[in-house]
């Protein structure tokens, strides 16, 4: 099970990730310029979301140039976009931040489409999910929506998510109205929508500019998965078997020029969030306020976590989302 004592970094293991960067680093002898030159163009999809720092950060310090990579990053609008690029050959994987169930729902269309290198966890701690609400709502739980107009994030996962939380938390009645990300603060704030179930950064930005509140965080792990500290791995990076199997030794050294903004992350966050710059709608100062949510690396999963994720995908199939039961251990990248 997890360690709580822990800075919620799950059981991650230090020496393991500088482990992986040195892999990558062992393939630098020839020059980094010639091998990008004559390298593949890696197409990463991600959407605007705060938990795809490790990918912004390791795009803006130069990580993957150092490993002799050509990284393109994708920007979309919705995490099922990323998903549906990816099954369509136009991206070659997803950053952090990347819905869990959209990737699985492109498994169950194409088995063995892609492997999952790194996921980013959150809870009542480190947050990525949450309700809000008007600054002056006299709305003051989850139970209160009953009947209300509730906005979520595009795509099947953010819909279901949201549908239940509510049903869950008691709010019976309310209607779940999908809208981009970026709408949520100011729907919220006109009266369009009674609350959003979003992501950080929307929490954030809400509350700096005085318009909206959070009524409550880390709602999937209290009321999907039954503990407020359990680790909802609600969105991963991942690179295509295709582009795995093609390209060997170009993916090996991506995971771990990858790993090298994760770490900076968990040791010097302070200078890796401001890289959440034009990948997101937070600049300047804002950047110091978004909560980070925590990431786990493949070779860092404990069976604790893979029961925590499992649980989370079967509640997917549960309510015929999924076509199928979906093994998350399967979709695991083994390095």
């Amino acid at each position: 099970m997890l360690n709580r004592n822990a800075p919620y970094a799950f059981n991650a293991t230090r020496r393991r990730l500088i482990q992986g960067a040195a892999l990558g680093a062992a393939t630098l002898a020839a020059p980094a310029l010639a091998r990008a030159q004559s390298g593949p163009v890696i197409r990463i999809g991600f959407w605007p979301v705060a938990a795809g720092l490790p990918f912004y950060a390791a795009l803006e310090k130069g990580y993957f140039k150092e490993a002799g990579l050509n990284v393109e990053p994708l920007k979309f609008a919705g995490a099922q976009q990323v998903m549906e690029a990816m099954l369509a050959g136009r991206a070659d994987g997803s950053a952090n931040g990347t819905g869990s169930a959209n990737l699985a729902i492109g498994e169950i269309a194409s088995p063995g489409l892609f492997k999952i290198f790194a996921s980013n966890p959150s809870n009542a701690r480190n947050v990525l999910d949450e309700f809000i609400v008007a600054k002056d709502s006299p709305i003051e739980s989850i139970a209160d929506l009953k009947g209300k107009k509730v906005g979520s994030g595009p795509g099947i996962q953010n819909a279901t998510l949201a549908k239940a939380v509510l049903e869950r938390a008691g709010a019976t009645g309310a209607t779940v109205v999908e809208l981009a990300i970026s709408q949520h603060v100011a729907a919220v704030a006109a009266g369009q929508l009674d609350a959003c179930y979003t992501l950080e950064p929307t929490g954030t930005v809400g509350r700096l500019n005085g318009t909206t509140r959070v009524l409550e965080a880390g709602v999937i792990a209290k009321y999907v998965l039954g503990d407020p500290m359990a680790p909802w791995f609600g969105g991963s990076a991942s690179l295509t078997t295709a582009f795995l199997k093609k390209h060997p030794e170009e993916s090996k050294r991506f995971i771990a020029a990858y790993a090298r903004g994760i770490e900076l992350i968990r040791s010097k966050p302070e200078e890796a969030r401001p890289f959440m710059k034009g990948y997101t709608a937070i600049e300047g100062p804002m950047t110091q306020e978004v909560p980070l949510a925590a990431y786990t690396l493949y070779n860092e999963f404990t069976p604790g976590d893979i029961q925590y994720f499992q649980k989370f995908f079967d509640l997917f199939a549960d309510k015929g989302v999924f076509a199928q039961k979906v093994d998350v251990s399967s979709m695991l990248y083994k390095g």
